[in-house]
């Protein structure tokens, strides 16, 4: 149980530490506030944050330290590293994006290099964080708290639990939830090892971009005893290059992977949502919906790189191609945008040549649903390109997808039900 102190800890050390409604460090302390245990914000711009006192650096804090988050630019967060393992610290999330997922590889070895040094055991980078139900514990910036229960996520794209926790509120529980980012270190074995043996956890759910020392994740996958599903996106070119440019994960050959789930005795699904109905043995009805006309060509626009890479698989097995415009398609504009950011995204698009319009909202602490959802409208009316969006999740959404209802635009809540639109 070598990953206890990254869902149990005691103590938190959070780098970053902010009170900004709309920063990373805002959205994550503000959370941490219903945490039972010690929270140690670190920021040397303030001498308090919520009524907690702040410090300069870890080093300045003389207690222990079970593990620390850090949420810094990613010019600092290397010296950062350094810090909290001259603090003996041995557990860090990094949420920091900004290495090899934009081709910054060099430093996001250097990063490995000194957490090495020091014995550290690193999550990320550019992940979205752990989710421990049963603690009450939310390092994340997911809008909900799911409830408690017995299925395990792990996921390379951190965004997707903002839309699987929503989603899932009414439904199913969570033993617990990792974000693996870009995997320099931890990866899949590691969390499959500690949920095998965690006893709230019945089944695992994963997704998956790319795997990581395959031998080793096939015997970890063999020796537990509960069920393993598997969603995989890059099942087509588009898919597997959206993917790389989300976590900088060059996935092999799709039936590579199949052959390996196989070996390993997990279950491979088409989408998440059945994934997660096959974890907690529930099955539902997708409504019946009209065939969805997209045209030869789309562009996507996402605020998670995973929503958006399955979204990429979707259309392509389809035989709808995601237009070339000289710009990263899907187009990841990150999990911090806000409405401003779709539409200046809709506005480049706007003078390009595609025929359709697909976006992506998955909700986020910062994410104004209703001012995005007024601004697909804007654009819809002042555009002639086809538009459709996914707003995905549960409660959260429900208004937004009430106000695109009511301006004429396609709107889903799930990936499933996208998915059954265009075929």
């Amino acid at each position: 149980m070598k990953l206890t102190n990254f869902f149990r800890p005691k103590n938190i050390a959070l780098i970053g530490a902010s009170d900004h409604p709309d920063k990373v460090g805002g959205v994550l302390m503000k959370k941490l506030r219903g945490f039972k245990g010690k929270i140690i914000p670190v920021n040397p711009k303030h001498s308090e944050i919520f009524g907690v006192k702040c410090y300069k650096s870890v080093g300045e804090y003389n207690g222990e330290i079970d593990l620390a988050i850090i949420a810094i630019p990613a010019e600092f967060v290397n010296n950062s590293i350094g810090e909290c393992g001259k603090r003996s610290i041995k557990n860090i999330i990094i949420i920091t994006a900004g290495f090899s997922e934009i081709g910054n590889i060099d430093e996001e070895r250097q990063i490995l290099d000194v957490a090495k040094k020091y014995g550290i055991r690193i999550l990320g980078p550019n992940c979205f964080g752990i989710c421990n139900p049963h603690e009450g514990l939310d390092m994340t910036f997911a809008k909900t708290m799911p409830k408690k229960g017995d299925i395990a996520f792990i996921s390379q794209s951190g965004a997707l639990w903002s839309f699987i926790s929503d989603f899932s509120t009414e439904k199913f529980g969570f033993s617990g939830f990792a974000s693996l980012g870009n995997m320099a270190d931890l990866n899949f074995s590691d969390f499959i090892d500690y949920f095998s043996k965690d006893a709230k956890t019945k089944s695992i759910v994963l997704y998956v971009e790319k795997l990581k020392e395959g031998k080793k994740f096939i015997d970890v996958c063999r020796k537990c005893k509960k069920p393993i599903f598997a969603v995989k996106s890059g099942s087509s070119k588009e898919g597997e290059k959206a993917a790389f440019s989300h976590t900088g994960s060059l996935a092999t050959d799709y039936e590579i992977y199949r052959g390996a789930f196989n070996q390993a005795g997990v279950m491979l699904c088409s989408g998440l949502e059945e994934a997660f109905e096959k974890a907690c043995k529930k099955k539902s009805v997708s409504a019946a919906r009209n065939k969805l006309d997209i045209g030869k060509k789309v562009f996507i626009i996402t605020n998670a790189g995973g929503a958006g890479a399955l979204a990429s698989d979707y259309v392509s097995e389809n035989g709808i191609n995601l237009a070339d415009i000289g710009m990263n398609n899907p187009q990841d504009i990150l999990g911090t945008a806000k409405s401003e950011d779709y539409r200046k995204a809709l506005e480049i698009v706007e003078k390009k040549e595609v025929d359709s319009v697909l976006i992506i909202v998955t909700p986020q602490s910062m994410t104004d649903l209703e001012n995005i959802a007024g601004v697909v409208l804007n654009f819809k009316k002042k555009s002639k390109k086809n538009v459709f969006a996914l707003f995905l999740g549960g409660k959260s959404v429900d208004s937004s997808l009430k106000i695109l209802k009511k301006g004429s635009v396609s709107g889903f809540g799930t990936l499933k039900e996208f998915k059954e639109s265009l075929s």
